[in-house]
């Protein structure tokens, strides 16, 4: 991964507490898991930021470098790579994911 992508990423989380890397926007999912990613999102009622990887080539291929994971969606709370759209249904049919939200978006 390059230096300015490296620069872009971190700063797309450095800027934003939630933040899902995505194929689409909110209003216009790309792909089933990322929908299903906006939905639980949504479910929760909070502010998040979203980034389409549609868009950005080096951006789709080093966020999976950057995470060591290999699919998209990925969700970030607080700079923390959290995991991808089954980690995240896991998290909130736990009530996990909401605790992480609400203890976020509390500082």
């Amino acid at each position: 991964m390059d230096i300015e992508t490296r620069r872009i990423i971190d700063t797309i989380l450095s800027d934003n507490k939630i933040v899902l890397f995505m194929k689409g926007s909110k209003i216009m999912p790309m792909c089933g898991f990322s929908n299903t990613a906006i939905q639980i999102l949504n479910t929760l009622n909070i502010d998040y930021f979203t980034y389409d990887i549609l868009e950005n080539e080096n951006i789709r291929q080093a966020i999976k470098e950057y995470s060591s994971w290999p699919t998209i969606p990925q969700l970030y709370i607080n700079k923390e790579f959290i995991g991808g759209t089954d980690i995240m249904l896991e998290l909130f049919e736990q009530g996990e994911l909401q605790a992480q939200v609400e203890t976020v978006l509390a500082t």
